[in-house]
């Protein structure tokens, strides 16, 4: 196995649990975030918006929002930089 692909399958089975930005969600959305992991998604970040926390995962190139009410948008109009 190349390295390139054995440090990918190590991330998969990296649970959103052991992010840093863990134990700044909510219950819905460490739920929702919990549900998202087992598609790719991880966790990246918690953005704080009009006072509410957004937590923000990422999947390949894709990207997910989980509102504080554990609401799911797999199309959010969200701009990551590199």
């Amino acid at each position: 196995m190349q390295a390139q692909e054995k440090s990918m399958l190590e991330r998969r089975q990296r649970s959103p649990e052991q992010s840093v930005w863990w134990d700044k969600l909510s219950l819905a959305q460490k739920f929702s975030a919990s549900s998202l992991g087992k598609f790719g998604y991880e966790l990246s970040f918690v953005r704080l918006e009009q006072g509410h926390s957004l937590a923000v995962l990422t999947c390949n190139s894709g990207v997910a929002v989980i509102t504080e009410d554990g609401d799911i948008n797999t199309s959010p109009n969200v701009h990551i930089r590199d």
